[in-house]
């Protein structure tokens, strides 16, 4: 009787896994339709950007198709940013948010929105690791509404046709990452 109560409860158990396994993978095919799959920055990379960026307290941080936010939080917590992550992906926007309130961030919000939707107006600093396909879509929008001085960071690959706002640029393996100032 244990034997089968034990076996009953492991079937349980893999049932359950290979449920939230499923609803994952199919999360991470949603973000490759969507635009852009999820392929997180690493965390060396982080440290080096945001070393070479400096961002000023206070100011507003957008880490767009931000994923499970390492950035925006980095940025949040070293450098006391107002910080907004954006994914079109519901779990790793709920993932974002977890990690977040686990390192106790109050300067942070993580939402699911598409970022061709948003307003660019008031932001400082924006941040992307996106394929040049949405990049093309994004960049009129930028142009057209971010401030004067805001500085936009694209990693791994470059904003075709801002070579002229182009002021720095780390090249590390496998991506560089580009700093533009509009």
């Amino acid at each position: 009787m244990i034997f089968y109560f034990l076996y009953l409860s492991l079937v349980f158990f893999i049932l359950i896994f290979l449920f939230f396994l499923s609803f994952y993978l199919i999360s991470l095919f949603y973000s490759s339709l969507m635009g852009s799959p999820y392929v997180p920055t690493k965390e060396k990379q982080v440290n080096l950007i945001l070393k070479e960026l400096q961002p000023k307290k206070g100011k507003v941080f957008f880490e767009l198709g931000c994923g499970d936010g390492r950035m925006v939080r980095k940025a949040a917590k070293d450098f006391g940013v107002l910080g907004f992550g954006f994914d079109v992906n519901p779990l790793l926007c709920f993932w974002a948010r977890f990690l977040a309130k686990k390192e106790g961030l109050k300067n942070i919000v993580i939402e699911r929105k598409n970022i061709l939707d948003l307003s660019y107006k008031n932001v400082d600093y924006v941040y992307l690791f996106l394929l040049p396909e949405i990049i093309k879509k994004l960049q009129k929008k930028l142009e057209k509404e971010l401030p004067k001085k805001a500085i936009v960071v694209s990693h791994g690959f470059a904003i075709l046709g801002w070579e002229k706002k182009l002021f720095k640029k780390i090249d590390e393996k496998p991506f560089p990452t580009y700093f533009y100032r509009m």
